[in-house]
């Protein structure tokens, strides 16, 4: 393919992910989705406490 034929389209078409960024992508989206879900009181006064007891400044 040359220069002058290469398209946006193209790359993403061929775009082939390796096993890493299959990792790496899978570890954020489970990431996302337990920061997304996982915001009940409890849980979030449990890891301000943990913050403060690290000697983390929260506000």
């Amino acid at each position: 393919m040359s220069v002058g034929t290469d398209t946006v389209h193209g790359r993403i078409t061929r775009f082939e992910p390796t096993r890493t960024q299959l990792l790496g992508l899978t570890l954020a989206v489970l990431l996302g989705a337990v920061l997304l879900f996982a915001q009940t009181p409890m849980l979030h006064d449990s890891m301000h406490n943990f913050r403060h007891a690290a000697g983390i400044t929260c506000h």
